[in-house]
């Protein structure tokens, strides 16, 4: 059986760098290798996905997220969480184990993105600890995926992209909006999933619609372009929106929309 590997994320080099070497010499002796970085909050950057990405080439088989509740409480920080979080989910899939570790009791880490919001927080000063990071390394979990992918691309020079698509089935369309006072839509385009496209047809595109979703307005934009499971729509975003909102075309209230909290 192949060893499993842990991707350990942590804030604060300077404070918590004794803290991970300790954490990481725990798991070694339970059997388990470890890998990581540490955070650098840039979200304007993309600066997260490199995280992303070297944690993809390694195979790692649990993100675990060395918190402090002075991290979680910017929301810089939760808005690239939530982002790592849905894109890393999108292409390991929905099961894929996200851990939350904190000295204490859980409630020490106050508020989490809604993309963390079902992550565990485990008291890594318990005995039982390093056991349930094992447990989560060899779990087998049959989670159902949603019917939806979602995913961030990009880089600084390119930008940010939120990419939405059915997973099955087609949509007939795709509405797309953000709530959040710096976020902005600045251009679309429909492609094949997991790369930008570099040339787009747009059907019947749409910009500047206003939706009001729990009280709540999204500038959205939209497209009438079919999309089936290997298609993908794609928003540029300027800024860190607060949420997100997204569903199949619709002329009236047949489609349901999915509102996704990010900060």
């Amino acid at each position: 059986m192949s060893t499993k590997t842990i991707w350990i994320t942590a804030f604060d080099k300077a404070q918590d760098a004794v803290r991970v070497a300790a954490l990481s010499q725990v798991l070694k002796r339970y059997g388990l290798a470890t890998q990581g970085h540490f955070w650098i909050d840039e979200p304007d950057k993309l600066a997260w996905r490199a995280g992303l990405d070297a944690l993809n080439a390694t195979r790692a088989d649990v993100w675990l997220i060395v918190a402090s509740h002075d991290a979680l409480a910017k929301p810089s920080i939760r808005y690239g969480l939530s982002l790592f979080a849905a894109s890393l989910r999108d292409a390991r899939g929905a099961a894929f184990p996200i851990v939350l570790s904190a000295p204490g009791a859980p409630d020490t880490l106050g508020v989490q993105a809604a993309w963390l919001a079902n992550a565990p927080i485990l008291d890594e000063t318990a005995a039982a600890w390093p056991a349930k990071i094992v447990a989560k390394a060899n779990a087998v979990s049959a989670a159902p995926a949603p019917d939806y992918r979602l995913a961030v691309l990009g880089e600084e020079r390119l930008g940010q992209w939120f990419s939405i698509g059915p997973r099955r089935g087609e949509w007939q369309g795709v509405i797309f909006g953000v709530h959040g006072s710096d976020a902005k839509i600045d251009f679309q385009a429909v492609g094949r999933a997991g790369m930008l496209p570099e040339k787009t047809t747009l059907e019947y595109a749409q910009e500047g619609l206003t939706l009001q979703v729990g009280g709540r307005a999204f500038t959205a934009w939209a497209v009438r372009n079919t999309l089936v499971a290997d298609d993908a729509y794609y928003a540029r975003v300027a800024g860190s929106p607060q949420a997100v909102l997204f569903m199949p075309y619709a002329e009236g209230d047949d489609a349901e929309a999915t509102v996704v909290e990010l900060i």
